[in-house]
């Protein structure tokens, strides 16, 4: 198979963010430090939103300050909601990305920040000129990217549209981000196969949840359709509560890593330190 340049984004802040018990700050740091030593493309290590909302979070100004970034490549994102948030994010210089969650379904946008989409797009506008103006990339997470249970509109069409509509305020990067567990092989490839060749100008990434007997599937029905860009999480904690076999969880890092090993796919990890990782994460996440 040919090589593609793929690029891995592991996500300790959407497996660290549900978590009811507060994870220790230095804990926090030496597991995101031992994680900045992998290699990833880029690290999802926290996020600047309200700590009444997202209590796990309240720390990550003070987590960012204490990363070690002065060897590594890889890049930090941190989840902004908001301009405020986003105003937050820009201060740290430490800081690449800044990813904004927006949902292709009303009804759950209003439900998760109330606000419509339209009302949600004028922000996203803002934040974008904020990015581009400190030197910041904005990463459009795309909740219910898959479909929904509400019976909101999804289609090919409608993703197209609503694809569209980034496009016209410069969005870079947009990742489709299955919220429920909805995503299968079919609608993976559809939603890829629809939206690369049109927009090859953005690059599409593919934040998936999983149980662990579909990773394979829906791994390759992204690669295949042409998708570079994969969100991960250790062991699959996050998504849904810590990642059972018979719960639905974020897509298990070490078992992504392993397709792309069987079809010959260089990622230029540090396979030790990778390791390591998995080895402290039993201790950041019990």
């Amino acid at each position: 198979m040919e090589n593609k340049r793929i690029k891995i984004i592991e996500c300790p802040r959407d497996a660290m963010q549900g978590l009811h018990d507060f994870i220790p700050t230095e804990t926090k740091v030496n597991y995101l430090n031992q994680l900045l030593k992998v290699g990833f493309d880029t690290i999802d290590a926290g996020s600047f939103v309200s700590p009444k909302a997202i209590p796990q979070m309240r720390d990550t100004a003070e987590v960012f300050d204490r990363l070690d970034m002065s060897s590594t490549h890889s890049k930090l994102l941190a989840i902004v909601a908001n301009k405020r948030g986003a105003d937050n994010a820009v201060t740290f210089d430490q800081v690449t990305y800044l990813g904004y969650p927006l949902s292709l379904s009303e009804t759950f946008q209003q439900r998760n920040t109330n606000r419509s989409i339209e009302t949600a797009l004028t922000d996203l506008s803002e934040i974008q000129n904020l990015s581009l103006k400190h030197g910041k990339t904005l990463v459009v997470y795309l909740s219910m990217g898959f479909g929904n249970p509400y019976g909101d509109p999804y289609n090919a069409d409608y993703l197209d549209e609503f694809t569209a509509k980034l496009d016209d305020i410069d969005v870079k990067i947009v990742s489709l981000a299955d919220t429920i567990g909805v995503s299968n092989a079919d609608n993976i490839s559809l939603a890829f196969e629809t939206l690369i060749p049109k927009y090859q100008h953005i690059e599409f990434g593919a934040h998936l949840h999983s149980t662990p007997n579909e990773i394979k599937a829906k791994v390759d029905a992204a690669f295949t359709a042409g998708c570079e860009r994969f969100d991960g999480a250790i062991k699959g904690f996050g998504g849904c509560p810590m990642a059972k076999d018979d719960l639905t969880g974020n897509m298990a890092t070490e078992q992504m890593l392993a397709y792309f090993n069987e079809n010959n796919v260089d990622l230029g990890l540090n396979q030790h330190a990778f390791d390591e990782a998995i080895q402290m994460s039993g201790g950041v996440f019990g």
